[in-house]
């Protein structure tokens, strides 16, 4: 047998042995005192240098294997969750990378097959995963919705600029980072709660205070807007599930569907008013959203169709490039947009069948921010500020992040 440096089992032999274990932390209801669901937390052969979770996952990302090592564990906590609840219904929370989300879903899927039917799972990830391929992770969390799995972003509030991205994944869960929970005056620690609880108060989500340890953390996390709490308070992780409060509803999953695959201006329905104006007369609200998402006290998101590249002029180059300077994700799409149409922009190239190529749309979309203006050119020919459009703009935050979703949903990675 191969041994680690210390003499103890390698990755493989883990992997190949089922050398990978998990404990299991409780969620707490912070008004009740109910439990109500529980954390698998990954550990190694006990005693061997792969114990600990960030050496196992610093060993798996150095292999290649870091998608078999999640799978594993996966297998391990869904097992655990069916046996030892004694077929109580319970509900589970499992960690994936993003790299594992993103490229590697179809394995997790294969084990969510193996699950019981009285065990409710709910997949976490990181918050970096968003900044790093948000249509990725959209995509894979939509495919995790559909089998039933709801989603937790976790570590939220380590970057305050990726709060962003959280109307965009829209997660059923937001677990704020532990550090949070020191820092409560802290105005900064006051401006991502806040953003939090805004969110959680518009999607319905559930919040989780994390590293709870004492009564007094435990009200920290109440005037952080928390819904659940994790921590030593309560337990420090334990091979086994005690009798728990099963409320599958606060954490049922809730796909964005079909929203994906339509375009803006088709979302907008029957029940508002369609105005008509020439080109030069919207370039000014285009800009004034531009404007709104540099000014925003936490940087929203950007995302803009220009029909064609040839409307992606240099002044406009110009503009975008100072945007992706200051917001923490810019997009542009179009007919012959490029991967890269400006520095830091990231552009989509639409087919000229799709019915986004005939709508001109910009979005802002943050923690506090949601605008948009949605237009669709009525095909006239004569000189382009001339050109008439269809047009809404709106501030209506649901209307907002579906005209988000139907844009992001094109910027997947082949």
């Amino acid at each position: 047998m191969r041994t680690a440096v210390d003499g103890g089992p390698d990755l493989d032999h883990v992997l190949r042995h089922g050398g990978v274990h998990c404990v299991y932390q409780p969620f707490v209801d912070v008004d009740t005192g109910a439990l109500l669901a529980f954390e698998a937390l990954m550990r190694g052969p006990a005693g061997s240098e792969l114990q600990s979770p960030l050496a196992l996952l610093d060993a798996a990302r150095g292999a290649g294997r870091l998608a078999e090592l999640e799978q594993a564990a996966l297998h391990t906590s869904l097992r655990d969750a069916a046996e030892l609840s004694q077929g109580r219904p319970v509900t589970l929370f499992v960690n994936l990378e993003p790299t594992t989300l993103t490229q590697r879903c179809d394995l997790v899927l294969d084990a969510l097959t193996t699950r019981a039917d009285h065990v409710q799972v709910v997949v976490e990830i990181t918050e970096r995963a968003l900044a790093e391929d948000v249509a990725g992770v959209l995509t894979g969390a939509e495919r995790l919705r559909a089998a039933g799995c709801a989603i937790a972003l976790d570590d939220v509030g380590v970057h305050p600029e990726s709060l962003a991205f959280i109307p965009l994944l829209r997660p059923e869960v937001v677990k704020l980072d532990l550090k949070l929970l020191r820092t409560v005056k802290d105005p900064a620690t006051v401006a991502v709660a806040g953003a939090v609880r805004a969110y959680a108060e518009q999607a319905g989500a559930e919040v989780v205070a994390e590293g709870i340890e004492t009564p007094q953390d435990l009200t920290r996390a109440l005037v952080l807007g928390a819904t659940l709490g994790q921590g030593w308070l309560w337990s420090r992780g334990e091979r086994r599930f005690p009798p728990s409060t099963f409320r599958p509803e606060r954490f049922a999953a809730r796909p964005i569907g079909a929203t994906l695959g339509t375009t803006p201006y088709e979302l907008i329905g029957s029940g508002r008013r369609i105005r008509h104006a020439p080109k030069h007369l919207l370039v000014p609200i285009s800009k004034t959203l531009e404007l709104m998402a540099l000014q925003a006290a936490i940087p929203p998101v950007l995302l803009a169709a220009f029909e064609d590249v040839r409307f992606f002029r240099p002044s406009t180059i110009r503009r975008y490039t100072e945007l992706a300077g200051h917001l923490p994700f810019v997009a542009a799409l179009g007919v012959g947009m490029p991967p890269a149409p400006a520095p830091g922009v990231r552009g989509a190239g639409l087919s000229i069948q799709d019915p986004l190529a005939s709508e001109w749309t910009v979005v802002v979309l943050g923690a506090h921010t949601a605008a948009a203006l949605m237009a669709r050119d009525l095909g006239d020919v004569g000189p382009d500020p001339d050109r008439q459009f269809e047009f809404v703009v709106t501030y209506d935050q649901a209307l907002v992040t579906a005209a988000a979703h139907s844009m992001i949903g094109r910027l997947v990675k082949p």
